[in-house]
């Protein structure tokens, strides 16, 4: 008993105490893992969020990606079609350069006849100092004269063929210019500049309009006093068939104009556009004095125009067709002013099917590429929209724009063809235009300058 006593109190202690040791190693272990656990969970919200942004910025990319890969075709469409146009600009610039040559050819074979000519005066003077010392007979006078009118002649159509040979040659190096700096561009952005620029180079410079000289000859003008003030005095003077006419508007010299004669009277034609054959994208004396063909395309004149109607009262009409074969109309007052308001245009609309008008337009200057009037700052309608116009800032319509058979694809070129602008923000395309006037009082002939 002793001992076992003994050995109870010996061993006790021990135990107890390795139970305690043992209890909080847990308690540390157990802690331990609590903040271990803790940490974990905060890597794990760390990393999430670092994956959800990670996901977002694949994301972005993967959109800005996609828009650049649309950009890219759009760009290499264009490129082609820009290409197309070259290939069909250095065609026609092989085509210059025949002509170049040709006309070269015709400069040489004008110059041997004028070298002839000159050697032919060179004679003729010689005689001419030679019968100063002796009395000419009768019939040596006539040869005289006959030969002096056929060197004067001769030495007209001379100055004529070389201011001919002379504008061609700069036409040519405008084109050769033009056609280079197309070249040039190929690899520009602006790719939709450049094939504006090249469908210019194809067209020609219209003829003016001129004005008539009167002469005894022409039984339609040799009396000043008689001829008709506008084509609706042509058709009350029985004429009713439609064509080209002479007039004199009141105060003016006399020119022709396109008559349409209709049940309602005479409509003077100021502007034509049917075909693309006139290029309308001239400078201020063009649109001022007129330029194309009566029988086809053309325009009037400002000059012209205000003319006819600073006479009275008068109605502008407008008959447009679309491409898809629709038909549209429009009346105005009409009164327009002359050039020393840059021929300030003055419209009220009192007729028509047309979705809109040109109300804008009223009030407004006429514009050209060189001679900006319009209300648009540091910008030239004109100039970057095509055409001459009375341009607000830039407006509603152009009808003198570019003639372009096929539908125009970037904003920039559908401002700059023939087009109507729609109240609903579209826009017409048109294949044919035609502007008229005629007085608001049809049966009245007399009225005041």
């Amino acid at each position: 008993m002793d001992k076992a006593e003994d050995f109870s109190f010996t061993h006790a202690p021990d135990e107890t105490k390795s139970r305690f040791a043992m209890l909080d190693d847990v308690r540390i272990l157990a802690n331990g893992l609590l903040q271990l656990g803790h940490g974990l969970k905060d890597f794990v919200h760390k990393t999430k969020g670092q994956i959800n942004d990670i996901f977002q910025r694949l994301s972005i990319f993967d959109k800005s990606f996609y828009e650049l890969s649309l950009q890219t075709n759009q760009i290499k469409v264009e490129e082609e079609e820009l290409k197309k146009t070259t290939t069909i600009l250095k065609i026609k610039n092989e085509e210059v350069r025949n002509m170049s040559l040709e006309i070269n050819s015709k400069i040489n074979e004008i110059l041997d006849d004028r070298t002839s000519l000159e050697s032919k005066v060179g004679g003729l003077e010689q005689k001419l100092n030679g019968l100063t010392h002796n009395l000419p007979l009768p019939n040596e006078l006539k040869e005289i004269s006959t030969l002096k009118a056929i060197i004067e002649g001769q030495e007209k159509n001379i100055r004529d063929l070389v201011k001919v040979v002379h504008e061609q040659h700069t036409q040519l190096d405008q084109q050769k210019t033009q056609i280079k700096d197309l070249e040039e561009k190929l690899s520009y952005p602006t790719l939709q500049d450049n094939i504006d620029n090249s469908v210019s180079v194809v067209n020609t410079e219209p003829d003016v309009i001129p004005y008539l000289m009167m002469n005894t000859t022409d039984n339609k003008t040799s009396d000043k006093n008689d001829s008709p003030t506008d084509c609706n005095a042509v058709y009350l003077s029985g004429q009713t068939t439609s064509g080209i006419y002479a007039i004199k508007p009141n105060q003016s010299e006399p020119f022709h104009v396109y008559c349409e004669m209709t049940e309602e009277g005479g409509w003077t034609v100021i502007q034509h556009r049917m075909d693309g054959s006139v290029d309308f994208d001239q400078n201020w004396d063009k649109y001022e004095q007129g330029f194309g063909k009566l029988e086809s395309e053309f325009w009037l004149g400002l000059e012209k125009t205000h003319a006819i109607s600073r006479q009275g009262e008068y109605i502008l009409h407008i008959d447009i067709e679309d491409w898809k074969n629709e038909k549209y109309f429009v009346e105005y007052t009409f009164r327009l002013s002359g050039k020393e308001s840059d021929y300030t245009i003055h419209l009220h609309q009192v007729a028509g099917d047309l979705p809109i008008s040109t109300n804008d337009q009223t009030g407004m200057k006429f514009s050209t590429k060189d001679r900006d009037n319009d209300k648009k700052d540091d910008f030239s309608c004109a100039q970057n929209y095509s055409g001459g116009w009375w341009f607000n800032a830039c407006g509603d319509s152009n009808l003198n724009g570019k003639f372009i058979r096929v539908r125009p694809k970037g904003r920039l070129e559908r401002r700059r063809v023939v087009n109507w602008k729609l109240s609903k923000g579209n826009s017409l395309y048109l294949k044919s235009t035609k502007i008229k006037i005629r007085p608001s009082d049809t049966g009245t002939l007399d009225r005041q300058s």
